[in-house]
């Protein structure tokens, strides 16, 4: 199994950033199952920095969108303005029209423009003024959100929360390498665009590679253990939905294929649980924390 690229890749975007192996890897696992990104964190520990350089090196047309509480769906999607030669109207595509884009900022626009989002992410298309148009192939969202506490913004819905297959934080480096942001040796490579290393076609070439890789019963068996402990356990609000199930799934299969295998083991899908799960959940009680619960989930199951 030939995945020499994606190393290259990760490694690439590594230099962006500090101490994020894990979570770069999770990224493009993300990405090659087919899914959409959300990163969660505060402001400045380098959730658009990871985003664009994600998209650098995947060699996509990309565009972003910065979200604010004026924005309109329109912004996202596009509009028809009349035509006063031809007497009709011409529709002007929006940044939604692109193969990666990056939300940055998802949760400071209004639910109203959130919502523009979720036909595209679901089914790759999006309907406008009638008429149902597809987007390109492939389509990727990268989103950051601020945590929801901060000012100015709106908590994204569970609806929209589930269309994104995984969610990652950064968290701060460690010492020794935020003192790197001082020199000027790594302040210039930071203005650096990285190069592009994969292109749409290797990258859909991968993904088929990847929805073929094989998992045995007892792998299939303990992941949907975990998904049926979500369901049972009575402080969450609901459990994973099987589209979450089926994430879990496509994500220990990304992974499988970074690790060069071309088959899961149950490690793979204890590494995808937290990611795939952490965002979906929600607790009866603000005293009672998702991912503390999800992690005894994790303890607590037996692996095959």
């Amino acid at each position: 199994m030939n995945n020499q690229l994606i190393h290259k890749a990760i490694q690439a975007v590594c230099t962006k950033l500090f101490d994020k192996q894990q979570q770069v890897e999770m990224s493009f696992a993300c990405l090659l199952a087919g899914g959409h990104l959300l990163i969660e964190d505060k402001p400045g520990l380098g959730k658009t920095t990871l985003a664009g350089a994600i998209s650098h090196v995947l060699g996509l047309t990309f565009k972003r969108i910065q979200l604010t509480s004026d924005m309109l769906p329109s912004d996202v999607l596009g509009v028809s303005i009349f035509q006063p030669n031809s007497a009709d109207f011409k529709f002007f595509q929006g940044p939604i029209f692109t193969q990666l884009l990056l939300a940055d900022e998802l949760n400071r626009g209004t639910p109203r423009t959130q919502s523009a989002l979720l036909e595209a992410m679901a089914e790759q298309q999006v309907s406008i003024d009638g008429q149902t148009l597809q987007l390109p192939s492939p389509f990727f969202v990268i989103a950051t959100q601020n945590p929801t506490d901060d000012a100015g913004t709106f908590p994204l819905p569970d609806s929209q929360l589930d269309r994104f297959m995984v969610s990652i934080s950064l968290g701060y480096p460690s010492a020794d390498a935020e003192k790197k942001l001082y020199e000027s040796e790594f302040l210039n490579q930071q203005k650096t665009k990285l190069p592009a290393l994969i292109s749409a076609q290797q990258l859909n070439a991968m993904q088929e590679t990847i929805a073929k890789i094989h998992a045995n019963q007892e792998v299939k068996d303990y992941l949907h253990s975990l998904v049926l402990q979500t369901r049972d356990n009575k402080l969450f609000v609901n459990g994973l939905s099987p589209r979450a199930g089926l994430a879990l799934f496509r994500l220990s299969q990304a992974l499988a294929y970074i690790a060069n295998r071309d088959f899961v083991i149950p490690e793979d899908v204890k590494n995808a649980f937290l990611p795939v799960a952490s965002h979906r959940m929600r607790t009866l009680t603000i005293q009672q924390n998702p991912a503390s619960l999800l992690k005894t989930i994790l303890n607590e199951t037996r692996i095959p």
